[in-house]
């Protein structure tokens, strides 16, 4: 049987607003947690009591998520911040090397 291999490579992912999305998701799953609250008894009684389970957790997990997609933006913005100030101060030995070569011409003159 022939290993299959990828044709082209994988398109980089998509950024949208993760955290936004997120604490909207973690919104909607205690939303639907607290909309079936009045209705224990009947899932109770049906046996299906891991609708109402299933939304809590959906809620605890989409905390995490929100603690863990910030953390993960903030170190974005920093590694982007880092990278700036090197450009910045590569630019800057760049022109004051410029500028000393200048000066040292000018003097030769």
């Amino acid at each position: 049987m022939a290993k299959w291999t990828p044709k082209h490579e994988a398109p980089e992912p998509l950024e949208g607003p993760v955290v936004a999305t997120i604490i909207g998701g973690t919104i909607l799953w205690f939303v639907l947690f607290l909309v079936q609250i009045p209705f224990y008894s009947w899932f109770e009684d049906r046996d299906l009591m891991w609708w109402v389970w299933t939304c809590l957790a959906g809620a605890g997990l989409g905390l995490i998520g929100i603690w863990y997609v910030r953390g993960r933006e903030a170190a974005i913005k920093r590694s982007h911040s880092a990278e700036a100030a090197e450009a910045a101060e590569a630019a800057d030995t760049a022109e004051a090397a410029d500028g000393g070569a200048a000066a040292a011409t000018d003097e030769g003159k």
